[in-house]
């Protein structure tokens, strides 16, 4: 069938993205899915630093490539040896097709699990196909999932069904930005009742963690940002305090204002500068969590004696170290019932035509999260 998507073609175009166009808006072909896989109309994408990333280099992926991996939409047809979904049901991606057989999968891990991370690195769904053409030339998929498309196939293993009467915008947001911020609070920190923690990066990300540390019942919650808009929000949302990251002085403003740090410091902002201010602000015998995706050449200094002296934890924290069929359903329930307002994040609803633009204000912090809907004209 033929569709339109958004198409990137070259890393590292200069902004304004409205000016440069990094993301091609093109009719695209897309083979019917096989076996084990899913076509599914997309309903509602969430914009992501992650794909941000991907369009300026930060995160380099193997290109022609269509992107978009936070997203709800509604079942369209099943390929051989799908049973357990039918045409019209609603569901969400997420961006590890766990194949359930791995050791990290046998092991309860499936955000590590290994098939999907060397599919995602090549582009390709979890069976290693790519369904997605241009006039002949294979296009790669976006960590399984593509979804800055009006159709997209993908693995069954990347899909978790949801209640029909929950709206897809809502939805979408649960595939990414919640089970990674509000799984790096409660499964990779495990805070607490009465707990002390901090969030250093408030994009969708780091206030999906400021909202799990309200729900693990956190005593004080610090919100660490430069923008001055993010700060505000994250005071309606919860925050006991808020500091500027562009104070040269805010580790020990932070450091003193907490009796010498946090019990837990989840940073969520994808820049080495941000883990070493969550470390620093992190007490003694603490826990640090890197939730943010740096460029890979990015190296973290530390002073190793502080670790060992100060019995420190550092950790990384990938898709919030969920479990997304047994997580996502339970962080939908607390939405549901007033627990979890991830509703509070959202922000523009847009075409596909506007993504470029979007781009532009998500690069700029001027938005949290953005909702393409590609099927809007």
């Amino acid at each position: 069938m033929k569709i339109r998507a958004a198409v990137l073609y070259e890393m590292g175009l200069p902004r304004p993205y409205a000016r440069s166009q990094p993301l091609r808006i093109e009719e695209v072909e897309l083979d019917p899915p096989g076996p084990g896989e899913v076509l599914i109309r997309v309903m509602a994408a969430g914009l992501c630093h992650s794909d941000l990333s991907v369009v300026d280099g930060t995160r380099p992926r193997p290109l022609p490539m269509v992107l978009g991996h936070e997203a709800a939409g509604i079942v369209e047809a099943t390929g051989p040896g799908v049973d357990d979904l039918a045409p019209g049901d609603p569901v969400v991606a997420v961006f590890v097709p766990a194949c359930g057989h791995c050791l990290p999968c046998a092991e309860g891990r499936p955000a590590l699990c290994e098939p999907a991370a060397r599919a995602n690195a090549a582009g390709t769904l979890l069976s290693g196909a790519r369904r997605l053409h241009r006039q002949g030339t294979p296009l790669h998929h976006h960590v399984g999932c593509s979804v800055f498309a009006e159709y997209a196939v993908v693995s069954r293993r990347s899909l978790v069904p949801v209640d029909p009467d929950l709206p897809l915008d809502r939805a979408a947001l649960f595939g990414c930005a919640v089970l990674t911020g509000v799984g790096a609070v409660l499964n990779t920190a495990g805070v607490r009742p009465g707990s002390s923690v901090a969030v250093v990066g408030l994009g969708g990300v780091g206030l999906n963690a400021l909202l799990g540390a309200r729900l693990a019942g956190a005593r004080r919650i610090v919100a660490i940002d430069r923008l001055a808009d993010k700060l505000a929000l994250a005071r309606q949302l919860g925050a006991t305090d808020t500091f500027s990251a562009a104070d040269p002085d805010c580790a020990a403003r932070v450091r003193e204002a907490t009796d010498g740090g946090l019990d837990a410091a989840i940073e969520a902002a994808g820049a080495v500068e941000a883990l070493e201010l969550a470390f620093a602000i992190t007490r003694r015998g603490g826990i640090t969590v890197s939730a943010g995706l740096a460029h890979p050449d990015r190296r973290l200094p530390l002073p190793q004696v502080q670790l060992v002296a100060e019995e420190r934890t550092l950790r990384g924290s990938y898709m919030g170290s969920c479990v997304p069929v047994r997580d996502l359903p339970r962080y939908v329930a607390l939405f549901r019932a007033g627990k979890l307002p991830v509703d509070a994040l959202l922000a523009e609803h847009l075409p596909l035509a506007g993504i470029n633009e979007a781009l532009d204000r998500l690069a700029d912090g001027r938005t949290v999260r953005q909702i393409v809907e590609p099927w809007r004209s």
